[in-house]
């Protein structure tokens, strides 16, 4: 939702709107999770791997239109069959289909992994993902569902500017009470 809500910014307001890698993988590496978490987090590689090979190898303009597509399918999607997946995604933005090998293989993942770093380290570790910075200053989020479109998406934008302004401004947090929309 916060990728979908920043390309409607882009076409609102003048922003130097850039795309990295965050894997929750990484993030949750050595942490005693729950099984079925584990084993999702497990899963989470493939496709992170291969936008970061994607990158690597054909730049970094993939990041976002591969994100999308693999993200699209998986969570509006509701798929699961990662091979695919992958393949239909590779496809959809044009990239070469052996880039799929690279879900299974480590050779990217020094990039990956600093990557990941580099956003973390704005926000800490106790966060996940979306992570947004502005002017060098980190959050996590927003966290929103649905993305808000037009002169909503412009006034948020513009809040969250105003708050990274403010030296000692950290959190701002509510319960949760709906799931993705996707609309």
């Amino acid at each position: 939702m916060t990728s979908r809500w920043l390309d409607e910014v882009a076409g609102l307001r003048e922003i130097d709107l850039r795309w990295h890698v965050m894997s929750l993988a990484v993030l949750n590496e050595g942490r005693d999770l729950p099984e079925t978490y584990r084993r999702m987090m497990d899963g989470a590689w493939g496709g992170v791997r291969v936008i970061v090979a994607a990158a690597e190898l054909h730049g970094e303009k993939y990041i976002k239109p591969l994100y999308d597509a693999i993200g699209t399918r998986r969570h509006p999607g509701g798929r699961t069959d990662d091979a695919a997946i992958l393949a239909e995604s590779l496809a959809e933005v044009g990239l070469p289909a052996e880039l799929a090998a690279y879900a299974t293989s480590d050779e990217y993942d020094d990039q990956l992994r600093a990557s990941h770093a580099a956003g973390i380290s704005l926000v800490g570790e106790d966060v996940g993902t979306p992570v947004v910075a502005i002017n060098g200053v980190g959050f996590f989020g927003p966290v929103m569902t649905p993305a808000p479109r037009g002169e909503d998406a412009a006034r948020l934008w513009d809040g969250l500017v105003l708050m990274t302004g403010v030296p000692g401004f950290y959190e701002l947090k509510r319960t949760r009470t709906a799931g993705p929309d996707f609309t």
